[in-house]
C-alpha cells in the first residue's frame, strides 16, 4: 500500500544550464501516472516540516541563515543553488515527505519520497545542491517519538552520505551506511559506521555481489527496527557526475534487493530519491520510476490512505 510524497513546492526555478535537473520531479509523478505504477490518488502533499524537526538536526544559526536568505557567497556556492524563498520552501516540504514516508512506513511498510536523499547536509552548513538532510531529521523525528528504536541508513547513492554520518557519528540508535565511488565526490570523506568505497567504472555484477553479502549481514549485526534507502540513481554508466558503470537492469536489481530484503523481514523502510545526472534525462526518470515500481511489485496496489492525526 505505497504512499508518494510530492508536491509542486519540490520545483525549483533554477538558471539557464544549472547541472541539477530540477526538472525530474515532475517528470517522474508524470511517468509513474502514465505508466500507471501509481494511481493519482496515491499521491499527497507532505506539507512543510515543523521547525522542531529541523533543529533536532540543524543548528539554530545555520537555519536562521537559511530562512532568511543570509548565506554568505562562499555558502552559497559550497551549497551549488541560489538562495530564494522557493529553496526554503522546497527544503522544508522535501523534508516533510521523509518525515511523512516514514511515519507511513511504519503503519504500511513502505513509505515513499518522490524528492529528498539530500545526505550532503550538515547541522551546520549545506553542500552539494543539499539544504537540509531529510533522512537525519526523519530518523530524529523516529527516535524523538519512541517510533523506533534502532535506525539503519542504507545510503547507496554514488556520492558518500557525509553529511549524515557526521550528523549521526556519536548517536549509537542510528547506523550509517554509505556504498559509494571512493575516487568522487566529496574530496573529504566523513566516516559512516560502515564505508565502503568502490572503484571506478564497477559494473553490475560485482556491485551486486558486494551489496548481497554485506547488506544482510548489516541487518544480523545492527537488529535494525526501521530503515531508511537512500535510492540514488547516479551509480549509472550514463551519469555525468557518477564514474561507476551501472545498467538500468542492474541499478532495479539494487532496489530489487534492498526492498526485498525490507519486505522479507517486515522492516518498515522509507525511500528518498538522492541524485541522478545522466545526460539524458529519460535515464533519471526510468531508473527513479524502477524504484517506485519495484515497491508497488512487493507491497501490493491498495490505495493509499491517509494517517490519523
Amino acid at each position: 500500500m505505497p504512499c508518494l510524497a510530492t508536491s509542486d513546492r519540490y520545483l525549483l526555478d533554477l538558471p539557464p544550464g544549472h547541472r541539477f535537473p530540477i526538472a525530474k520531479y515532475e517528470l517522474i509523478r508524470e511517468q509513474l501516472l502514465w505508466q500507471g505504477i501509481a494511481p493519482p490518488e496515491d499521491f499527497y502533499d507532505p506539507g512543510l516540516c515543523a521547525l522542531d524537526d529541523v533543529l533536532r538536526v540543524h543548528t539554530r544559526e545555520y537555519w536562521e541563515k537559511v530562512r532568511d536568505q543570509c548565506l554568505s557567497p562562499a555558502e552559497v556556492r559550497r551549497l551549488g543553488l541560489p538562495q530564494s524563498e522557493q529553496l526554503v520552501r522546497r527544503s522544508l516540504t522535501s523534508s516533510a515527505g521523509t518525515v511523512q514516508s516514514a511515519r507511513r512506513a511504519l503503519r504500511d511498510g513502505i513509505g515513499l519520497n518522490l524528492a529528498g536523499g539530500t545526505h550532503h547536509a550538515f547541522a551546520d552548513h549545506g553542500e552539494g545542491f543539499c539544504v537540509l538532510n531529510d533522512i537525519a531529521i526523519a530518523a530524529a523525528h523516529l527516535l524523538h517519538h519512541g517510533l523506533a528504536r534502532q535506525v539503519l541508513v542504507v545510503d547507496l547513492d554514488v556520492h558518500q552520505g557525509d553529511g549524515t554520518a557526521s550528523i549521526f557519528r556519536d548517536e549509537p540508535r542510528v547506523f550509517t551506511f554509505s556504498m559509494h565511488a571512493g575516487a568522487n565526490y566529496p574530496l573529504r570523506k566523513e566516516q559512516s559506521d560502515l564505508d565502503l568505497e568502490l572503484h571506478l567504472g564497477i559494473e553490475d555484477a560485482a556491485y551486486l555481489a558486494l551489496l548481497r553479502v554485506t547488506l544482510p549481514r548489516l541487518l544480523q549485526q545492527v537488529q535494525p527496527d526501521f530503515i531508511f534507502f537512500q535510492a540514488g540513481v547516479d551509480v549509472l554508466k550514463t551519469d555525468k557526475l557518477g564514474k561507476l558503470a551501472l545498467t538500468l537492469r542492474g541499478c532495479r536489481q539494487r532496489d530489487e534487493f534492498v526492498l526485498g530484503l525490507c519486505h522479507q523481514h517486515a522492516l518498515p523502510v522509507a525511500v528518498s530519491m538522492g541524485g541522478g545526472y545522466s545526460e539524458r534525462i529519460a535515464d533519471i526518470v526510468d531508473a527513479h520510476c524502477n524504484t517506485f515500481r519495484v515497491a508497488y511489485e512487493l507491497w501490493g496496489d491498495a490505495p493509499c490512505q491517509p494517517l490519523a492525526v
